[in-house]
């Protein structure tokens, strides 16, 4: 039977560079997806775009690419990320020039683009009767393309694909129906591609980051976690695994934890390509550190594609200080209620003032002992950057102007961008493809 290995080189923008090159050089991989792009993240680079054309794609591109093309390259594995953001063509162009300066001459660099939808805003229909938001607040809006266009750049004989929104799970299963030759309306195995994509998204966490819990959950050499790769066979079903040697693990909790997670029905998973259903989905042990995945199904794909809306949402203050030694939560409390009195002059919106390690997450509880060290921090919503920045300063003044011991403040002011989702219909939506060789 016909297999093809895949790896996980990231699970988010920031995610670390090293098990990447890892994978790229001692994983007798295929494929090696990155999968680096966050709700908020296309909005962000959509505003990078707009004072820069050039820009708008991953920051990190240049230094991952300047450091796993080569081993890529020489072992015959081919790229696809999302790094592409909000310019999947700069992207490509940053990539080419990168690959000619390395010396990596005839590398194929691909970009999909297509799923920047903004300029069909009238088209778009309200997600779950959540309503649609204003002209005056849009920042953009990006369709959620499926794996169908990946699997045709790769037939065309791209060495690196580059795009902008694809659903995560998306980018794996593209490479799959173009190693298989899988038909997209075979709903079964477009369920399988998505369960291995799904579980390969996060890269880390399922080889222990994101769940190690000392005692109760260890994860041997987390400070050099691997990342999984999967030994795809043709019928969908998986061998998930990592490099030898490598940080972490893979176990049946390990796998547990990632297909559920972000999933809020494990019957109806929906993504562009098919509603993916893991309600059978069965992992065995195939090996030490090495899990079988099946069983997972698929129904057909919905007619809409779902568009990821970013809106300007005014600005955020916040200021932090701290206070230690004896009384520090007494004097923090203190603290907390002048500057309450005072930021209400000003006019906040959804005013948080939390007292970091006593009540930040959970709330004030009797239980908690008086902690040594206290760090307060204020936060609130504001539409003028002038009255933004007066917030910060009531933290600072604290310094001279309030209790005794105040230490370490910290302060900024940023753009809050939130997120609004809506449908499309999809054929509406055009992805495009373009190649050039370095």
């Amino acid at each position: 039977m016909k297999k093809i290995r895949i790896g996980a080189g990231a699970g988010f923008s920031g995610d670390r560079i090293e098990p990447a090159v890892e994978l790229a050089e001692r994983g007798h991989l295929d494929i090696l997806v990155f999968e680096c792009l966050a709700e908020r993240t296309i909005a962000l680079s959509q505003l990078r775009k707009r004072e820069d054309p050039d820009a708008g794609f991953d920051p990190l591109l240049s230094e991952r690419m300047h450091a796993v093309l080569p081993a890529c390259r020489r072992n015959g594995v081919r790229v696809i990320s999302n790094m592409g953001a909000a310019n999947p063509r700069a992207a490509a162009r940053e990539t080419i020039e990168i690959a000619r300066s390395l010396g990596l001459h005839g590398l194929r660099v691909a970009c999909v683009e297509g799923d920047d939808v903004l300029h069909l805003k009238d088209a778009f229909r309200p997600f779950d009767d959540q309503p649609l938001p204003s002209d005056t607040t849009t920042i953009s809006a990006n369709a959620y393309l499926g794996a169908d266009v990946l699997a045709d750049v790769l037939d065309g004989g791209a060495d690196v694909v580059l795009t902008g929104r694809v659903a995560d799970p998306s980018l794996f299963l593209g490479a799959l129906i173009h190693a298989f030759g899988w038909k997209t309306e075979s709903w079964d195995l477009m369920g399988h591609g998505t369960a291995v994509g799904h579980l390969l998204e996060c890269a880390g966490q399922l080889t222990g980051g994101y769940f190690a819990d000392p005692g109760y959950k260890d994860v041997p050499d987390l400070d050099r976690l691997g990342f999984p790769l999967a030994e795809v066979s043709e019928d969908g079903s998986a061998l998930l695994t990592k490099v030898e040697g490598s940080g972490g693990l893979i176990t049946l909790q390990t796998c547990r934890e990632q297909i559920l997670y972000e999933v809020l029905n494990p019957s109806s998973y929906i993504t562009p390509d098919v509603i993916a259903d893991f309600t059978e989905i069965c992992f065995e042990q195939e090996e030490p550190g090495a899990m079988r995945v099946s069983g997972a199904k698929g129904k057909p794909r919905p007619q809409d594609y779902k568009v990821s809306i970013g809106i300007d949402d005014g600005l955020i203050a916040e200021g932090q200080i701290s206070y230690a030694g004896l009384g520090a939560l007494e004097r923090a409390e203190l603290a907390r209620q002048i500057l309450e009195k005072r930021i209400a002059q000003i006019g906040a919106e959804d005013l948080r003032v939390d007292l970091i390690g006593l009540n930040s997450i959970h709330g004030t509880s009797a239980d908690w002992p008086a902690p040594y060290e206290v760090r307060l921090r204020a936060a609130a919503r504001f539409t003028h950057e002038m009255d933004a920045k007066r917030m910060t300063r009531e933290v600072e003044s604290l310094y001279l102007n309030g209790p005794g011991g105040g230490s370490g403040v910290t302060f900024a002011v940023r753009q809050n961008i939130a997120i609004v989702p809506a449908l499309i219909a999809r054929e509406l939506v055009t992805p495009s493809i373009s190649m050039e060789v370095a």
